[in-house]
């Protein structure tokens, strides 16, 4: 079992990445569940790539996933943990400037999967 320490760092070095940080705050900032073929689309990133970033993501308790018909989808751990919450308060405060692109693209996902 992993120390509390140990944890964080799991965090720390899977929120190193631009992709998955980029996962991360769309995840808080946009909507709360996504799937695979949506995160391909909109981060214009190849599925085995995406597949390992959520990997890594849920393996570091970030992310936990549910099967909806025939899709995945991923969301937000939601825990009591301070050290978590304090993680998603910080990646929240990312600039929407930075993520412009992901934003446009991720709101047209959305409304597709709606209709």
């Amino acid at each position: 079992m992993k120390t509390s320490i140990e944890n964080s760092i799991s965090v720390f070095k899977a929120l190193s990445e631009i992709t998955r940080l980029k996962i991360i705050w769309l995840l808080i900032n946009v909507d709360s569940k996504i799937c695979v073929s949506e995160i391909i689309d909109v981060l214009n990133v190849p599925q085995y790539n995406v597949s390992r970033h959520l990997r890594i993501l849920s393996k570091a308790g970030i992310l936990n996933e549910s099967k909806e018909g025939k899709w995945v989808y991923y969301f937000i751990n939601n825990t009591d943990s301070e050290f978590l919450n304090h993680i998603k308060r910080a990646v929240s405060t990312i600039s929407e400037n930075d993520m412009k692109t992901e934003i446009k693209r991720c709101k047209q996902k959305l409304l597709i999967r709606e209709n």
